[in-house]
């Protein structure tokens, strides 16, 4: 019987088992297969015939395996510690010398003298055109608003004066619709005048006057356009007359501006 090499797994890096131990223990698996099945034999009566026994080769074989050595790291002795420095003493601190006093000449002095004045001259030059700036505008704001107030003041004048001449002709039209319906209770005719007369002179004389809260004709004046031989008997005329007092409110009151006119005619006499 051939000796049966088993092939083993390899081994690590640094172990290699020796060849012959792998072939001694192919061996010894083989005999112990022969021997279990000897034993199957035996048990079911069946003698076999014993084959001649096989004296099992062991062939050995050296392998050498080359170990690397270990790699061996060197050792780093530790440096021993640096001595302290010796301890220096502080070198004493150098006496820093005051400037000498910077003694300004007589020029110096000018120059810094006129600098200061020109400054305060600038200065005094603005402050001086800054107010008179306000002053300018305060006035122009006063002018503005003095005229506003004028404009204001002469509207209120001509809405016054608007308003008055409306009241004016409201009295005006009042007095004339008042002089046409506001007729005198007694009314005595005037007397022709006798020059008038002779010259055969005609014509009318409106007179104007204000009745009175009596009724009484008060300031009687000829209107223009009448014959100056006609202004006294019309005047004395209106003074005769009366009329019936106007009531405004539950009270007597004037009317101003009532006419009446004279006619004076020859042919029909004077009324």
């Amino acid at each position: 019987m051939n000796a049966m090499s088993l092939p083993l797994p390899a081994a690590g890096p640094f172990v290699t088992l020796p060849q012959w131990r792998v072939n001694a223990g192919a061996a010894g698996v083989a005999v112990a297969l022969h021997v279990v099945l000897a034993v199957a034999l035996l048990g079911h009566g069946y003698t076999p015939r014993l084959p001649a026994p096989v004296v099992p080769v062991i062939t050995t074989q050296l392998v050498s395996v080359a170990v690397p050595e270990p790699v061996v790291e060197p050792v780093v002795a530790p440096e021993p510690p640096a001595p302290a420095p010796a301890a220096v003493e502080p070198a004493p601190p150098e006496r820093v010398k005051a400037p000498a006093p910077v003694v300004s000449s007589e020029a110096e002095l000018a120059f810094k003298r006129e600098q200061q004045e020109r400054v305060a001259e600038q200065k005094r030059q603005r402050e001086e055109s800054r107010q008179r700036e306000e002053s300018r505008q305060r006035q122009e704001q006063q002018r503005q608003e003095q005229l506003a107030r004028e404009a204001a003041e002469a509207r209120l004048a001509e809405q016054r004066l608007a308003a008055e001449r409306r009241a004016a002709d409201e009295r005006a039209r009042a007095a004339a619709a008042a002089s046409k319906q506001y007729l005198p209770i007694t009314k005595k005719a005037p007397d022709y005048p006798q020059r008038a007369l002779d010259k055969g002179i005609q014509g009318d004389c409106t007179v104007s006057y204000t009745v009175d809260t009596q009724g009484r004709v008060r300031d009687p004046q000829v209107v223009e356009g009448c014959h100056p031989w006609f202004a006294q008997p019309s005047l004395q005329a209106a003074r005769s007359f009366r009329y019936q007092p106007r009531i405004v409110d539950g009270k007597a009151v004037e009317v101003p501006g009532i006419k009446n006119t004279f006619h004076y005619s020859i042919e029909q006499g004077s009324r």
